[in-house]
């Protein structure tokens, strides 16, 4: 029994338009990186366990309003960009329809469709104007004018991701262990299943993506024990 045709079966492709997805990824790697290697610090400077928990709240609710303000406004930038080149768009289709019509048959026939046959596309995607802004957007621009990622998805998603990835190498100290290794080791357990989780959107062997994203953050961690290791407990922490 074969199977049937991709093109046959609804919606055969991921999301890739932006959503949530990519600001839940980022999100939840960064807070997992961010607040293992800022732990991973301080506890080589030799605080207390106290002095962990606090700086590592801290560094989550910093982090996370930080990612969410950050991806809201980036996103929305796009947007903004992206609208006003939607409307640059139209005016040009509203005062010269003939010279734009030309330009979508010639991006056409570059792509080796016959001459004619392109003409007569793009003059009847001319004969319905807003049919006719989408296609030239999409054709000059790579983008889907009625397809652009929510700000609030985007902040909203990156905020929450990034608070439970930045919570992971807490959990041992809010449980009641001292031992600095038991809490890099549970962070670096998430790193390697989060890594895991995202290969199952890419099609990547999931081990390797789980290796990929432990090994990153091994680094930053390793990185910044020694540096507090160097400088060592001051101002009496």
């Amino acid at each position: 029994m074969t199977d049937a045709p991709a093109a046959l079966r609804e919606a055969h492709h991921a999301d890739v338009s932006g959503g949530w997805l990519r600001p839940a990824v980022f999100g939840a790697m960064d807070g997992l990186v961010t607040n293992i290697a800022l732990i991973a610090g301080v506890g080589g400077g030799g605080v207390s366990s106290h002095s962990i928990v606090l700086t590592g709240s801290a560094g989550l609710v910093a982090g996370a309003i930080s990612m969410g303000l950050g991806e809201y406004t980036s996103v929305r930038s796009a947007n903004e960009q992206v609208a006003a080149e939607v409307a640059k768009e139209r005016r040009e289709l509203e005062r010269h329809p003939e010279a734009e019509a030309r330009e979508l048959a010639d991006a056409w026939v570059a792509r080796g469709l016959p001459r004619d046959l392109a003409t007569q596309v793009a003059e009847a995607v001319r004969r319905d104007p807003e049919e006719a802004l989408r296609v030239h957007v999409r054709e000059e621009l790579g983008v889907d004018p009625d397809d652009q990622p929510s700000p609030w998805a985007a902040a909203i998603s990156s905020f929450l991701f990034f608070s439970l990835g930045a919570l992971v190498p807490l959990l041992t100290y809010l449980f009641g262990a001292t031992e600095l290794w038991l809490a890099l080791a549970v962070g670096g357990l998430g790193l390697f299943v989060a890594g895991a989780v995202v290969a199952r959107f890419t099609n990547r062997p999931w081990w390797t993506s789980g290796l990929r994203q432990l090994l990153l953050g091994a680094a930053a961690a390793g990185a910044t024990y020694l540096i507090g290791s160097l400088i060592g407990v001051q101002g009496g922490l």
